[in-house]
């Protein structure tokens, strides 16, 4: 009894924490997206149920799309070039050289700013007047005259993409390099004796036995990028004409970007949890493997 008890002691404090803050929330959002809840719901506390009003009304409304769109291309592009750059790192860092460590440090400070103070830096820098990227491209004549990164449709998203990479390498790089630490350095000798070059032992050595390390940096990246906010909204706002318009972006407008839609925007984020949490189980079910 008394061992019983102890147990439940020790889980009672994270069941009710869990319940409190992510269970009523997630719950509360829920029913909130099946409401006609607006500006007016707010002052007379009455919201009438719509069924699936607001995910019907998403599907066809065409900024929804193009933030789906944009969701997409933002993610996958965001974890290709996080990822390559981040193995690269990995790699270069994994033979031992003088002040590898302290270098290794200093490029972890993009993984430590707020996104606040990251977006707002890279905003100053692609500033189109007095931006530093631009000054040193027009110092190297590479353009002929300054690029409006994020007043452009055709460069918002590459702008907003450089300050999410940015952002992101230093997590593939400590992910992958810790990988790579856990490769015995046998297995390349033997392969090296044996006349395999280095592409051939990246190849057929490091890269299966980085597979599962692999799994987790992407699943983890994909499911941290998809929600990002916080750097698109302090650098463009999803701007311009909903060129860096994502799906986390659109629902913060629709319910607080003075749409005062809060059913459309609840319904928009509770689609986004539903691709998040497929890709978390997955997740789950790839660690469940590698620790049996």
């Amino acid at each position: 009894m008394s061992k019983t008890l102890t147990r439940v002691g020790f889980l009672l404090p994270v069941v009710v924490y869990l319940a409190v803050f992510f269970l009523y929330p997630l719950i509360g959002n829920l029913v909130l997206s099946f409401q006609d809840f607006g500006i007016q719901s707010v002052y007379s506390g009455q919201a009438p149920f719509n069924g699936l009003d607001n995910y019907v009304h998403l599907v066809h409304d065409p900024v929804f799309g193009t933030a789906a769109v944009n969701t997409v291309v933002f993610v996958v592009a965001s974890l290709f070039f996080q990822f390559t750059i981040g193995l690269a790192l990995a790699v270069f860092f994994n033979r031992a050289f003088p002040l590898s460590g302290l270098v290794r440090t200093l490029l972890l400070i993009p993984w430590l700013l707020p996104l606040v103070v990251t977006g707002t830096v890279f905003r100053w820098i692609l500033d189109t007047s007095n931006g530093v990227l631009n000054h040193v491209l027009l110092a190297l004549h590479l353009v002929g005259e300054p690029v409006p990164w994020l007043n452009s449709v055709q460069t918002a998203m590459i702008g907003v993409l450089l300050c999410n990479v940015w952002i992101g390498i230093p997590f593939n790089m400590v992910i992958l390099y810790g990988g790579l630490q856990s490769i015995p350095a046998d297995v390349h000798e033997a392969a090296a004796l044996d006349g395999a070059s280095g592409l051939k032992r990246f190849r057929h050595i490091t890269a299966p036995l980085l597979r599962p390390v692999v799994a987790v940096v992407l699943t983890l990246g994909l499911i941290y990028t998809i929600k990002v906010f916080d750097v698109i909204w302090v650098m463009t706002k999803g701007g311009p004409a909903n060129a860096t318009q994502t799906v986390t972006t659109y629902g913060y407008q629709l319910s607080f970007g003075g749409l005062s839609q809060f059913g459309l925007g609840a319904a928009a984020s509770n689609m986004l949890i539903v691709v998040a949490l497929v890709f978390a189980v997955f997740y789950l079910r790839s660690t469940r493997k590698e620790v049996a």
